[in-house]
């Protein structure tokens, strides 16, 4: 499975190139714009998976800090500041990783 059998590749590069410059990121943003916000449950936990290098059920910082890489291979990894703040929206049980589980699927398709 890839991310375009989920998302448009259209979106996708979209969402990417409105977050080109450093410290502009804003997931819920990206989200929208790539098509996520709207997606099923089943669907966002499918891109989580594909998201989640190691298989672990988690997205550590470590992978976080590539997350737009593995939207288009080449896009600029993610500031400190910007994995950070990710992290901290998303990690309901404060472990410094998101789990597939809990509130992700709302923390990633809230509106912005």
């Amino acid at each position: 499975m890839s991310l375009t059998s989920i998302l448009s590749a259209e979106a996708i590069e979209n969402a990417v190139k409105d977050c080109q410059a450093p410290d502009s990121f804003c997931y819920k943003k990206f989200f929208q714009l790539c098509g996520l916000s709207s997606k099923t449950p089943k669907e966002v936990k499918d891109v989580f998976q594909i998201l989640d290098e190691d298989n672990s059920g988690f997205i550590e910082e470590s992978e976080l800090k590539y997350f737009l890489q593995r939207f288009i291979p080449g896009a600029r990894t993610l500031t400190e500041a910007e994995t950070k703040s990710f992290i901290s929206a998303a990690d309901d049980d404060s472990d410094g990783r998101i789990g597939a589980e809990g509130h992700v699927y709302h923390t990633l398709t809230d509106s912005a």
